[in-house]
């Protein structure tokens, strides 16, 4: 016999009643219906390096994390991290004690929310933000106060004024993201000085997410927080295998931290996944060794990519506003006399067959963002040209 639930109350947790389905799974299913290109969810299409693919398959025949991997993830893993870290950015980590691998940064970006935040924390997130941030607070009882990014000489930049004048007695944590996602800003050595000294002056615990780290482009350079004074003991930073290597099917994310903060995010995690992507955690680890110009190659390749869909956009009439990293073009509808992205994104696969992102998703202030729209550049360069072709039909 079925049993009636009361009306009274909603089956849905209050904390998640403003988040429904992800605006990702929305543009994908419209891409799908109407055999538009997808140029709104971030994955490539084509696979990482062969060799990478090829350690994933050799470990599946010999055996090597087909059954449940170790709660903090394969030792070779952590100890290739550990050794990334060291190697990019000088941070010394100890993979016995101070890395976490994850199911993926999201998992990471949810599992530190969740171990770190406590009901009316309040966190500060950058805005536009990725969508799963919102919704991490509001799961751990937090209260996001969002600091905006706005445009400013054909790229966004962050008001550091702004984000000092965000921060009171109740703030608990920063969760910044740089290279950011969707703007494409790589925030500068001086504004990350900047926020290291605010950290340290009001003893705020700060979340990083760096999962566009290889993905930075002209003059920009990623330097992690946590190497900043009086940050390593304060700071969770995240990356992830997805972004760099191509295989985002494969989450395979990692925290590094204090063994305190890692022990604090992994008391967290085991309630999550417990543990994932056995296999693939030894290709991640030979894929972390790969030599520079695997490197630098991937990210000519992304650099040429961002210019080829940046200049069919400027010629389709879009404002583009070129990004320093990610994979992500933000652009502005209004010269086609346009306000609402939203209204604008649903119609676009009709109007030219292409799919794209409604930045007003990622703001607190949907009206901050209302005119602009995300396009992904990571996909084949027949599709991007393509993609180009179609969106021309705006200009008309």
């Amino acid at each position: 016999m079925t049993r009636m639930t009361s009306s009274a109350r909603p089956l849905l947790n209050r904390r998640l009643a403003e988040f429904g389905t992800t605006i990702f799974a929305e543009m994908s299913a419209l891409a799908l219906s109407t055999g538009a290109i997808n140029l709104g969810q971030g994955f490539p299409e084509t696979d990482g390096p062969e060799e990478v693919r090829e350690a994933a398959v050799r470990a599946l025949r010999d055996g090597l994390g087909n059954q449940y991997p170790p709660g903090p993830g394969v030792p070779e893993l952590r100890t290739a991290i550990a050794a990334h870290q060291q190697r990019r950015y000088g941070l010394s980590y100890d993979p016995d004690r101070e890395v976490l691998v994850t199911a993926g940064a999201t998992e990471a970006i949810a599992a530190s929310l969740l171990a770190l935040v406590e009901p009316g924390d309040e966190v500060i997130a950058l805005e536009p933000y990725y969508d799963s941030y919102a919704a991490c607070i509001a799961m751990a009882g937090g209260r996001r106060v969002p600091v905006t990014l706005r445009p400013h000489e054909g790229g966004f930049r962050l008001d550091l004024d702004e984000l000092r004048d965000a921060v009171t007695d109740r703030t608990r944590l920063l969760l910044i993201n740089t290279p950011h996602n969707p703007t494409g800003t790589v925030l500068t050595r001086a504004e990350l000085a900047a926020i290291a000294e605010l950290a340290v002056e009001r003893d705020l615990l700060v979340v990083t997410d760096e999962v566009y780290e290889h993905l930075v482009f002209d003059d920009a350079e990623h330097v992690p927080l946590a190497t900043f004074p009086g940050m390593r003991e304060r700071t969770v930073t995240i990356s992830s295998s997805g972004k760099t290597f191509s295989f985002t099917g494969w989450k395979v994310g990692w925290v590094t931290g204090t063994p305190e903060l890692v022990t604090a995010v992994r008391t967290a995690k085991q309630y999550l996944t417990y543990v994932s992507a056995g296999p693939f955690q030894y290709a991640v680890a030979e894929a972390l060794s790969l030599p520079d110009s695997y490197f630098d190659g991937f990210r000519a390749d992304l650099r040429r990519k961002r210019d080829l869909l940046g200049d069919g956009l400027r010629t389709a009439g879009f404002e583009v506003y070129q990004p320093k990293g990610t994979y992500f073009i933000t652009t502005d509808i209004t010269p086609f006399g346009e306000k609402d992205a939203h209204r604008f994104c649903r119609a676009l696969p009709e109007r030219c067959g292409v799919v794209a992102i409604p930045n007003s998703v990622f703001y607190d202030d949907p009206a901050a963002g209302r005119s602009q729209v995300r396009f992904a550049f990571c996909k084949r360069d027949d599709v991007l040209h393509e993609a180009a072709v179609r969106l021309r039909r705006l200009a008309s």
